[in-house]
């Protein structure tokens, strides 16, 4: 039965607007199954980003707002939710760029992660010991300043960070933006381990096809603001116009690109 009970994310039909001139989205629907990854992909400015904004009701920040449809995150509709108040229900936003605090150490930037159980759980030594098993790079760099992290262990401090807030649905935007090849197998590896060992839910906004269908149980391919495609991920890396556009596979009855229209 695909209803609240097995979704914990639901999309419905969702018109975004930016300036109220400029149309970002238009009837976007999705939905994450509780325990799932599910990825999101599409061409640059298709609207994925916006897409996680418009979760986390984050839009305002950039003179945006949902102006049709509705999102509902267990069950409960999120419109007019704040956003800190989401985190505290359980969603946490990996945003693309990291979004770290630099002048932070590593330690004190999982501490302020820890303000978003308030009135849900406490912040224990546990959450630490877990942040630090999933990274070990992060606890030999605990005690130093997060701005001088590489770029990879930045990305694993966003994430370590989400973890401490003990997040039932966590949406990541871009985590390989920027890293070494070896970097990004390294960092998906975890993410998946995270959703398998914790049964985090996850919605994945990622360029990488290849790696975002080798962790993800479901797809959206998304085309200037709206779902063209959809399907479990499996069944979409066997799709000839997904592996010629997005895993770069090109067959010889292919020889240039299509749009899904």
């Amino acid at each position: 039965m695909d209803d609240a009970s097995t979704n914990i994310l639901e999309v419905d039909n969702i018109e975004v607007m930016y300036g109220k001139s400029v149309t970002a989205l238009s009837g976007l629907s999705l939905k994450v199954r509780k325990g799932s990854v599910v990825a999101l992909l599409g061409a640059n400015g298709a609207g994925k980003s916006t897409t996680l904004k418009a979760v986390t009701n984050v839009l305002h920040l950039e003179d945006g707002q949902v102006t049709a449809g509705g999102i509902r995150f267990n069950g409960d509709s999120t419109d007019g939710v704040a956003p800190d108040k989401l985190v505290r229900r359980g969603m946490f936003h990996v945003m693309e760029g990291r979004r770290i605090f630099a002048d932070l150490t590593v330690e004190e930037n999982l501490t302020t992660a820890g303000f978003a159980l308030s009135g849900r759980a406490s912040l224990r030594k546990e959450g630490f010991e877990l942040v630090y098993g999933y990274f070990p790079r992060l606890f030999e760099r605990r005690n130093g300043l997060a701005g001088y992290l590489s770029g990879g262990e930045q990305q694993m401090l966003a994430i370590g960070r989400a973890l401490i807030a003990q997040p039932s649905l966590i949406l990541l935007d871009e985590p390989s933006l920027g890293l070494a090849p070896k970097l990004v197998e390294e960092i998906f590896s975890i993410i998946s381990r995270i959703n398998r060992e914790q049964g985090v839910s996850m919605l994945l906004v990622e360029q990488n096809a290849s790696m975002a269908f080798s962790v993800s149980h479901y797809g959206y391919i998304v085309e200037n603001g709206k779902v063209m495609l959809d399907g479990p991920s499996e069944e979409l890396t066997r799709n000839p116009v997904v592996r010629e556009l997005y895993l770069g596979v090109h067959s010889d009855a292919e020889s240039k690109r299509r749009s899904y229209r």
